[in-house]
């Protein structure tokens, strides 16, 4: 019997906003030029909010800090692209998404400072704690995404993670499990070419991220993670066809981590200083800031105005933080379990009455 192909594939890599503020008009996203104002309001305020976290970091007001600096477009245009119904899942590095979907800024300040309570999500968003853990939450959007197959609902659910994240068992079982069921997820990864200090070459032999999703049987696309309209574009899609019963995507967003991993790391000791400078030329608000001018919707003073308010908005978030009265300790014991055990309740009454 002679051999034949029984299967091939072919990945698109999606660019519609080039470096120099350049559009593909033929590519471009259903975008008002008040959504595009929306949405360099929200990459400029992610950025103030992640450079006052670092100052702060710095000055031992919150603890150890992960860093968004260069991955703001992949988040902002991504969550711009969701509706209120959808469920999010998160990784530790998605302060951008949780801007742009409105979650309360001092809250955030509070997660990083230790404070649980900012991880207290408002009933209105439907976003779920962070996974410090890596890929860990990945199962848990599929089965999330399962239970909302299993229900009906037109209801997408998306997870974010980085690349390192591809290297795990938890990514592997979690496509496996999401491609078999069609299940309505969209998995989104924000490829910044290192996890920790190992870079993309030491992680994969594959030429992509996205044509793993080809093995489990759904559509995988790399998109420019730089470029906010294919993000949008990318992600709209992928969400619609999640919602409409089209089963998962895996969306690859090739960008980059101009910052350390976090404020425990030293990237200068594991790459080099050209690299990101070369990186930093590609800045995502740079570019659409560029497009903005070209097409007349904005000039410096706007620009100076939406810059003004983001360190406005982010003063007030810090200080909304600091001032919060102290979690009570009790909270420790009180959600534990559903209800409280009998030692929980001897240990809330003191050293004295803890018992064995």
């Amino acid at each position: 019997m002679p051999e034949r192909i029984v299967a091939s594939c072919e990945f698109k890599f999606l660019q519609v906003l080039d470096e120099a503020g350049n559009a593909d008009q033929s590519l471009m996203p259903t975008l008002s030029d008040d959504d595009i104002k929306k949405i360099y309001e929200l990459l400029v305020l992610s950025r103030a909010f992640d450079e006052r976290a670092l100052a702060l970091q710095r000055e031992g007001r919150l603890g150890t800090y992960a860093s968004i600096r260069g991955q703001e477009a992949a988040q902002v245009a991504s969550a711009y692209a969701m509706k209120s119904s959808d469920w999010v899942f998160p990784s530790f590095r998605e302060s951008g998404m949780h801007i742009a979907r409105g979650y309360p800024i001092h809250m955030l300040y509070q997660f990083w400072a230790g404070d649980e309570r900012g991880q207290a999500c408002p009933p209105d968003l439907n976003i779920f704690p962070v996974c410090i853990s890596v890929s860990t939450q990945l199962p848990h959007a599929v089965g999330a995404a399962l239970a909302v197959k299993y229900k009906k609902e037109k209801i997408a659910v998306i997870t974010f993670f980085g690349e390192g994240g591809t290297s795990k068992g938890d990514f592997n079982e979690a496509f496996n499990i999401a491609g078999v069921n069609r299940a309505p997820v969209v998995f989104i990864c924000q490829n910044n070419q290192w996890a920790i200090s190992v870079p993309l070459s030491k992680q994969t032999a594959s030429r992509t991220l996205a044509q793993k999703a080809f093995s489990y049987g759904f559509p995988g696309i790399q998109v420019d993670g730089n470029d906010v309209f294919a993000v949008y574009r990318a992600a709209g899609e992928a969400l619609e066809r999640a919602r409409s019963g089209g089963g998962p995507t895996f969306i690859e967003c090739f960008t980059y981590r101009i910052s350390d991993h976090t404020t425990a790391d030293d990237a200068s000791r594991y790459r080099k200083k050209e690299e990101v400078e070369e990186w930093e030329r590609r800045d995502p608000i740079l570019r659409l800031r560029l497009y903005m001018e070209k097409k007349g919707m904005a000039v410096e003073e706007d620009f100076r105005n939406i810059e003004e308010k983001a360190r406005e908005t982010i003063d007030n978030a810090v200080k909304k933080a600091e001032e919060a009265p102290p979690p009570d300790p009790a909270d420790i014991f009180t959600y534990t379990y559903h209800e409280l055990t009998p030692r929980q309740i001897k240990q809330m009454k003191g050293p004295g009455h803890a018992g064995a």
